[in-house]
């Protein structure tokens, strides 16, 4: 059984940092990434049994089922957002509660199938999207009020490819730690 530090656990592959210069291949890269997360996440989950699902990445996190379920709200919200900047001028978006979603009965109880298909499905229309984007599509903005900035499209699609990484490595370290 491998050991690994509470950093390692919290940021598997690192913290996010952004190429504010990103070229079109590393953009195509990136909606590339995001096109394959549900496939990362279908074989980072395969034969994991009930209890395995149920047990959590590190000591005080989310479950796997937590971890997979937050996927797919967090991708949701992304998703709107981002729809929220092509077709309005700078928009507000709505925070959420993340910490307070993973503890909602539907994160901690029902099947990981059930936000799978969904994932599965939004990022076929998320990806469809972003193939379409222009240059001046990706440097529209909307405006976070809780960090008081404003965040590109650009920066969205980068931010969502670290997080669905992140958070698949989250199950792959849980799997190596443990020998599953």
């Amino acid at each position: 059984m491998q050991t690994l530090s509470l950093d390692q656990l919290r940021y598997p592959v690192g913290k996010f940092t952004f190429n504010k210069d990103a070229d079109d291949k590393e953009i195509n890269q990136w909606i590339s990434e995001i096109e394959n997360l549900p496939a990362h996440l279908k074989n980072a989950l395969k034969d994991l049994s009930d209890p395995q699902i149920n047990t959590s990445y590190r000591e005080g996190g989310w479950t796997v089922r937590q971890v997979v379920h937050h996927l797919a709200d967090s991708h949701i919200n992304a998703y709107i957002r981002i729809k929220l900047a092509l077709t309005e001028n700078n928009p507000t978006i709505k925070p959420y509660e993340e910490k307070l979603w993973a503890e909602l009965d539907d994160a901690k109880n029902i099947p990981v199938e059930i936000s799978f298909s969904l994932l599965d499905a939004l990022h076929a229309r998320w990806v469809y999207m972003l193939k379409k984007l222009s240059a001046e599509d990706l440097s529209k903005t909307v405006f976070h009020p809780e960090s008081k900035r404003e965040m590109s499209v650009r920066f969205l699609i980068a931010l969502y490819v670290w997080h669905g990484k992140h958070h698949v490595a989250h199950i792959t370290s849980l799997r190596k730690m443990r020998g599953w």
